[in-house]
């Protein structure tokens, strides 16, 4: 059993009650390899905002999960060394299993998600409960789901998606005893959020997808005052990297997020964790295919990991600044 707070690293606890009643979100950040971790961690220490370092079952077999938690050991150690130790959770994003979610708590996880949305209520509610007895036993917070968002990011996969139903979230909360819930109004993962005949076009080929729905979140918080949401598949897929990448050889059609004004609303209510995974894959993606056109020669890595690195640190701390509110709540 190795504890998170071995590694330095802090639950989601004290810094959701702050991020609501502060009226901001605490950026989630998925990550797979050390560019990534160094561009969330130099962005965050230089806005001063807390973050949650995000790693689904995917990442954390690629990356593997002894060499992981070394990577959240350092991370911290690295804020220290830039000159502000700002608040860091390890957190395990769409835990499909009680199994997965007791590995990530023995292995120094100081939060888990355990997704049971796409179960049937009751059966949801049994392996949510499960995972929270034995994570609390750690002081492990635990994020649970209801609602179903549609889209493919990692391992994650459904075609359609399915509101949270308000009339649910007290009754489940009450139930399993979890510290955070994810909810669906509207988001969804990958790059493709909606289909380009649900979004009205503009002049230069922008898409914009229709309104999330505040109603059901006001609903939710009325139901759960105070209590913290969690919105998943937050991206806003950055139109800048999208024709970045198609102009460099790369084919992404109809790509469309979540427009940044509505996540900043979103912040402002009991909304204090947003999950933001598929911008950081095209910064880097669009960075990395531009210094491999321009430099058809070059095979260092670091040639175009580096600016790929550059270009993902600039967008979180935007992220942090102008969309999350984060900024200087560290």
């Amino acid at each position: 059993m190795i504890s998170y707070k071995e590694l330095g690293l802090v639950n989601t606890k004290e810094l959701f009650a702050k991020a609501v009643k502060g009226g901001y979100a605490i950026p989630a950040y998925n990550f797979n390899n050390m560019e990534q971790l160094q561009a969330i961690i130099t962005a965050c220490v230089e806005t001063r905002s807390p973050v949650i370092l995000q790693v689904s079952s995917g990442a954390r077999k690629y990356a593997n999960s002894t060499l992981l938690r070394y990577m959240a050991q350092g991370a911290v150690a690295l804020a220290k060394d830039l000159g502000y130790p700002i608040p860091i959770v390890l957190h395990l994003d769409h835990g499909d299993s009680f199994e997965l979610c007791k590995s990530c708590v023995e292995n120094g996880f100081s939060s888990v998600m355990i997704d049971g949305s796409h179960l049937p209520y009751e059966e949801n509610v049994a392996l949510t409960k499960k995972v929270v007895d034995f994570a609390h036993q750690y002081d492990v917070s635990v994020e649970g789901e209801l609602g179903v968002l549609a889209g493919i990011e990692d391992e994650v996969s459904a075609e359609k998606s399915h509101y949270t139903k308000p009339e649910e979230v007290e009754d489940f909360v009450s139930k399993t005893g979890v510290d955070s819930l994810a909810i669906s109004i509207g988001t969804s993962h990958g790059a493709t959020k909606f289909k380009p005949e649900q979004c009205t076009r503009t002049p230069d080929g922008v898409l914009i997808p229709p309104p999330l729905r505040f109603d059901i979140l006001e609903e939710i918080e009325k139901k759960l005052p105070g209590f913290p949401i969690v919105l998943h598949g937050s991206s806003s897929v950055p139109i800048e990297y999208v024709r970045m990448i198609n102009q460099y050889g790369g084919n992404i059609k109809d790509a469309v997020g979540i427009p940044e004004d509505q996540l900043r609303r979103a912040a402002r209510s009991a909304v204090c964790k947003i999950n933001i995974d598929s911008d950081g894959r095209l910064a880097m993606t669009a960075m990395i295919r531009k210094v491999l056109a321009e430099k058809p020669s070059e095979f260092d890595p670091r040639k175009y990991l580096g600016p790929a690195r550059d270009a993902l640190k600039e967008l979180y701390k935007h992220k942090n600044i102008n969309v999350l509110g984060s900024a200087n709540q560290a």
